[in-house]
Parts: C-alpha cells; structure tokens; sequence
C-alpha cells in the first residue's frame, strides 16, 4: 500500500479547537466571573462570621447605667450593683467602668482631653455571663431596678439589629451570586452557539458518517469543561490573593482607624478552612455549570434543526 493511501487511526482533532481565540476569550470571562463570584462569596462569609462573633460576644455582656442623683452617693451604688451582679447565677463577673475608660468611650462624640468631673454622666457597670442562656436576667433586673437611678440594658435590640443586618447582606450577597451565575450562562450559551456555528460543516460531516448528537454534545461538554476549570482555576486563586493583600493592606496600610471599622465589619479577613472550602466549591460549581450549559445548549440547538 503507497503512503499516500495509508490509514491514520490515530485520535481525530477535537470538535471544539483546543485553542482558539473565542475559547481563550471565554475562559478569561469564566474567570473574571469566578472571581466575582468567589469575592462575593468570602465577603459575604466574612460578615456573616464576623457579625456571629459580635452577637455572641454581646449576648454574654448587660450593662448597668447608674444616673447621678441628688442625695445619693454614686460609689456606694456602683459597688451596690456590682454586688448584686455578681450573687446572681450565671453571672461570671462584674466591674465598675472608670472614669478614664468613660472620658475615651465618649472622646469620638465630645473630643479629646474631656473633664467629666463637672458633668452628669451616668457610671457604667459591665457584667460578663458565664452562660447566657443559663443566667437569671429577670432576677438581675429586678434587683439593680431598687438601686435608685439605676437601670439594665441586656443590648437585646443591638443583637437584632446587628442580625437583621447579617441576614440581609448573606441575602443579598445570594442574589449577586445568582446573577453571576445566571450571565455565565448567558455567555456560555452564545460561546457554545458561536463554536457549533463555527464548526458547522464538522459537525454535518459527523452526523454524515452517523456520529449520534448525544456524542456530539459529550464533546462539547467536556471541552467546555476544561475552559470552566481552567478559568474558574485562576478566578479562584486571583480571589484568594486579592483577601490576602486586602488582609495585609488593613494591617499595614490603612490607617488605624479606618482599619478597626473595617475589621468590626469584615473581621480581620482570614477566610479561614471554611472560606478556602467555599472558593473551592466556587470553582467546581462554575466549571460544572460551564459543562451542563454547553451540553445543553448544544442538544437545544440539534432539535431545532432536526
């Protein structure tokens, strides 16, 4: 048999070329997409545990505000609530905040270098639980209420507050996920379109020799495959850089005081096994999303030419 005529049986060329420049440009998308994503993700993670932190760490402090009053002796009361705080169960400690730790509570509001010697700021007692669910709040409450011009705050409406805020960026940071999501798809549909319209006449041709359209969309899907995991791979990573930089950024770069309000809101930045877990999850939703889609829209389109 001449050369010429010779059989190859090696594997044939791919459906879906390996490189290209509409896989290349799709693979940057699913990549800025997974970033995104992966971004919104740990954001929403951050807060979510850094405002669990917040209200366990406020369900095991009440605070008892004594006013000033003609005809009482405000130490004698401070002690009085102390004692009585700490008699009752579930109470781990109490302690008298003082005046120094008064005058830099209120410093932000009334400025630096504040005498409160001439003022009637009301005293300040903290008092820790050991448990929160096993104290006796009830019998706290009514005991500092005998103390004249003392009262009990338990930051129960904080606590709401502070939840109603977590739950409503977890619930929002959701709705951003689902929209990236849902415009992935999007462009992997007109990717997916764009490739068969491309390859046209390959894919007659294996229908001609009897190639069925389920191995057809098998190659569609598994090239596409490779592109989510391929960009979703580097979004992912991309996400993880970008926390550790803002981590080291809010440590050292930003000032001290915008860095505590950044890290009351998003912790200190440390995603942690968990958020490392979660981006992982990211980048294997997204590359299967990117499979599924292509199959799909590859059998959508051989029933509307059938």
């Amino acid at each position: 048999m001449s050369e010429g005529l010779k059989l190859n049986f090696s594997r044939p060329n791919p459906i879906v070329p390996a490189q290209s420049v509409a896989g290349r440009t799709l693979m940057l998308l699913i990549g800025i997409m997974t970033f995104l994503s992966c971004v919104t993700f740990g954001g929403v993670l951050l807060v979510q545990k850094s405002a669990m932190g917040w209200s366990a760490e406020v369900g095991r402090e009440l605070t008892i505000q004594i006013r000033p009053l003609d005809g009482e002796v405000i130490e004698s009361n401070l002690r009085l609530a102390v004692s009585l705080s700490e008699a009752v169960p579930g109470v781990a400690s109490a302690r008298v905040v003082s005046i120094e730790e008064s005058e830099e509570l209120l410093a932000p509001w009334l400025g630096q270098g504040l005498d409160l010697s001439d003022l009637a700021i009301p005293r300040l007692v903290i008092v820790q639980l050991a448990d929160p669910n096993a104290a006796d709040i009830a019998r706290l409450e009514s005991e500092i209420s005998a103390i004249p011009g003392a009262t009990l705050e338990t930051h129960a409406a904080w606590r709401v507050q502070l939840n109603t805020m977590a739950g409503t960026i977890v619930v929002s940071g959701i709705l951003v996920l689902a929209l990236i999501l849902v415009a992935t798809a999007l462009a992997i549909v007109f990717a997916t379109r764009g490739t068969m319209s491309t390859n046209r006449e390959i894919v007659d041709v294996l229908h001609f020799i009897g190639a069925s359209n389920t191995f057809i969309a098998g190659e569609f899907q598994g090239r596409f495959l490779l592109l989510g995991l391929k960009g979703g791979l580097v979004g992912g990573l991309a996400a993880i850089v970008f926390f550790i930089i803002a981590g080291t950024a809010m440590s050292t770069v930003v000032p001290e005081q915008s860095s505590a309000q950044l890290g009351v809101l998003f912790g200190q930045f440390a995603l942690g096994i968990s958020g490392i877990l979660g981006i992982v999850g990211v980048v294997l939703v997204i590359a299967g999303l990117t499979a599924i889609t292509s199959r799909l829209t590859v059998r959508r389109v051989f029933l509307q030419i059938s």
